[in-house]
């Protein structure tokens, strides 16, 4: 079976789980992994790892990410997006005062190195229970504030008005550019209690995640092919520095050995050998690099 990771654009409605078990069929294999969830509302870019390649996902975990999504202005939710059902409803007249410029200053405050309160149906374990699965049994949660980074939050149109359920609410289409952790249905809630009218997320797409693009994913209503699978070796080279090994080094690699860090890198770094196989992913110790992972395949001349 071939490594390597698997770029899926995830449709409506399903889990992230539900695509794995879907791509475990469709590859034959059951060593498929993802790196980071996407919540069944959301749509987007979900990166899977295939058999050795589950090995990268520890690294893919934790990188940046770019999402689109529309925030609904108006009334807050138990889950911060359009799947529960309204705490509050802001009158219209309230939201008719609202201008454009209001709404950009407060997406300003909410944007760079900021402090933020999880969604309480995140995946946070408290007390060994996930926060998401206690909010559904009826309990409150509070969660503990954390730093984030959102890079970029920005409209992209104009705030227009939409009825739901009877109610006018305002919507906005954003793009937001944040560090691994940011939840975008807390940027939406916090915005909206900002504004003194409420808010909560209707829509959301992952379009980005490190170097790896929605716009290259496979999506589940096209054949699928062995082809679309990406190998390790450009996987890794999408998100690390890379060094080519000589053979010494290799060799001393394989024996757990340390080596050089001659590239000077302070990030984990790809280590490929003269065949252009992707050995190892090493990690920088003082002026050495040691092997945080190494891939058998490359190994097993």
């Amino acid at each position: 079976m071939q490594s390597g990771l698997l770029l899926v654009d995830k449709p409506e409605g399903m889990t992230s789980h539900d695509v794995v078990a879907k791509v475990r069929r469709l590859v034959g294999t059951r060593k498929v992994g993802h790196a980071g969830t996407l919540d069944p509302m959301a749509t987007g870019l979900l990166v899977l790892g295939i058999e050795s390649a589950t090995r990268l996902l520890t690294f893919i975990v934790g990188a940046d990410k770019t999402y689109e999504a529309t925030i609904r202005l108006g009334a807050s939710t138990v889950t911060d997006d359009r799947e529960s059902d309204f705490l509050a409803i802001a009158p219209k007249e309230t939201l008719e005062s609202l201008s454009e410029s209001q709404i950009l200053l407060e997406v300003a405050k909410l944007t760079g190195e900021v402090m933020q309160v999880p969604s309480s149906v995140s995946a946070i374990k408290i007390d060994g229970q996930r926060a998401y699965a206690k909010v559904r049994g009826g309990e409150a949660v509070e969660l503990a504030s954390r730093p984030v980074t959102v890079e970029r939050f920005e409209l992209l149109a104009q705030p227009r008005w939409v009825e739901v359920a009877g109610n006018s609410f305002l919507e906005i289409d954003v793009v937001v550019d944040c560090s691994s952790g940011t939840y975008i249905r807390a940027l939406a809630r916090d915005l909206g209690a900002a504004l003194g009218v409420g808010g909560h997320l209707s829509a959301l797409r992952r379009t980005r995640v490190g170097g790896y693009r929605v716009s290259d994913a496979y999506r589940f209503d096209q054949d699928f092919s062995a082809t679309a699978i990406m190998p390790n070796a450009q996987a890794a080279r999408e998100i690390f520095p890379e060094i080519q090994l000589s053979a010494a080094e290799k060799q001393d690699l394989v024996h757990g050995k340390r080596i050089a860090n001659r590239i000077c890198s302070t990030e984990s770094i790809a280590a490929f050998d003269s065949n252009d196989r992707l050995v190892a992913i090493l990690e920088p110790v003082g002026a050495n690099l040691k092997s945080a992972v190494v891939f058998a395949e490359a190994i097993n001349d």
